[in-house]
């Protein structure tokens, strides 16, 4: 009888790590941003330097952890320190090989990380989280133990030692416009998710009040969710634009076609359908008997909503916030085809002239972004529904 492995979730990882190692480059190298770049495989990156195999030793952590049970508190440890280690020796290692590659008769040359670096460090993501959730539950846990695998890639970028990689190259020549694309991003975030709650929650408690008014409601919600996004940017620009026209006042506030205006108004009407059904759900999961506990009591309507109805939908409707945050935050790169700015002009201004680096100085901040916003609302629920 054959037995079976202690941890296979994590020996697939690692045997997936492997053949990312072998078949797929580990950095690319190309003579200028433009021209596409040469594959360089692990095994080449370190023997172009002798003292570099120190970076691989994190992994014998993890095949330790391998064959141990995934319940055992050593095991999941082990996993932590080899998968926070595993992408921190990654990082360095691509940095350490950037910088022996830089030359004054190449000053345009490019190394850019390649896809067995990526599809290694989403595996070491992977590991560390498996570790993390069976360490705890907890949002707050988890949100300190991502914070504790991505301090070494924060170290390596505050020394300077990664300045040699492509990317870090196109952020230092576009600083103000990666801090201006920040500074929009953010914008459009927080200028969405406020009206949408605006709107949304009232909405939400009027169908909660009112059951004969929520199919009309979610028919007309869920055809806007249908229709794709770029469409809907391109129907708003007319009207926008003719409303401007006729009230120059409105073009003096920001009003336009083109801009951030129709790019709100957008983004806010794709985020009306989770908060909305959030806060029916919130509403709805009240039981009867104590909302007339609460009325025999005698609690007014007002005091009813707000003290017993209010605290027990808040973890729902702070469900609904929480992807309606996150799904602002990924839909506002769309945003930028109609001139509204953020991180999605950084990413298609990459796209037109073929620097995938420049793309991904467009995109990893988006994705940071989303993971950190759904971390504190996770955290924030679990803190107030204490």
């Amino acid at each position: 009888m054959r037995r079976r492995l202690a941890n296979p979730v994590l020996a697939v990882l690692l045997l997936a790590g492997l053949a990312a190692a072998v078949g797929l480059s580990f950095v690319t190298q190309a003579p200028n941003r433009l021209i596409s770049g040469v594959g360089v495989p692990m095994a080449e990156v370190i023997g172009a330097g002798g003292s570099r195999a120190w970076a691989l030793t994190p992994a014998l952590l993890l095949v330790a952890a391998a064959l141990g049970t995934p319940t055992r508190t050593w095991v999941r440890g082990l996993t932590l320190l080899g998968a926070t280690g595993g992408l921190a020796g990654l990082t360095w290692l691509a940095g350490t090989h950037a910088s022996a590659l830089l030359s004054d008769d190449l000053p345009l040359a490019r190394t850019s990380l390649g896809g067995g670096y990526w599809a290694m460090a989403v595996l070491c993501g992977l590991a560390a989280a498996e570790a993390l959730r069976g360490w705890s539950a907890r949002a707050a846990a988890s949100l300190i133990g991502g914070a504790f695998v991505a301090a070494p890639i924060v170290a390596l970028l505050l020394s300077g030692h990664l300045d040699a990689l492509s990317l870090l190259k196109e952020y230092a020549n576009r600083q103000d416009v990666f801090d201006a694309a920040l500074q929009r991003h953010l914008l459009l975030v927080g200028a969405t998710v406020i009206p949408t709650v605006l709107i949304g929650v009232p909405l939400g408690v009027l169908a909660a009040r009112r059951p004969g008014a929520q199919p009309a409601l979610l028919s007309a919600l869920n055809l806007i969710q249908t229709v794709p996004s770029i469409a809907l940017f391109a129907l708003l620009m007319v009207p926008l634009a003719a409303l401007a026209t006729r009230w120059p006042v409105l073009a003096q506030w920001g009003v336009s076609g083109i801009g951030v205006a129709p790019a709100v108004v957008a983004l806010t009407l794709y985020a009306l359908l989770p908060m909305v059904r959030s806060t029916m759900a919130g509403l709805g999961q009240i039981p009867p008997d104590v909302l007339d506990a609460a009325t025999g009591m005698g609690m007014t309507r007002a005091q009813r909503f707000w003290r017993v109805e209010v605290p027990l939908a808040w973890p729902v409707w702070l469900s609904g916030l929480r992807v309606t945050t996150v799904q602002a935050i990924g839909l506002a790169m769309v945003s930028a085809l109609i001139g509204a700015g953020g991180f999605g002009a950084v990413m298609f201004q990459g796209l037109l002239s073929s620097a995938v680096d420049l793309v991904l100085l467009g995109v990893v901040p988006v994705v940071v972004l989303a993971v950190v916003a759904d971390g504190l609302f996770k955290v924030l629920a679990e803190w107030t529904g204490r």
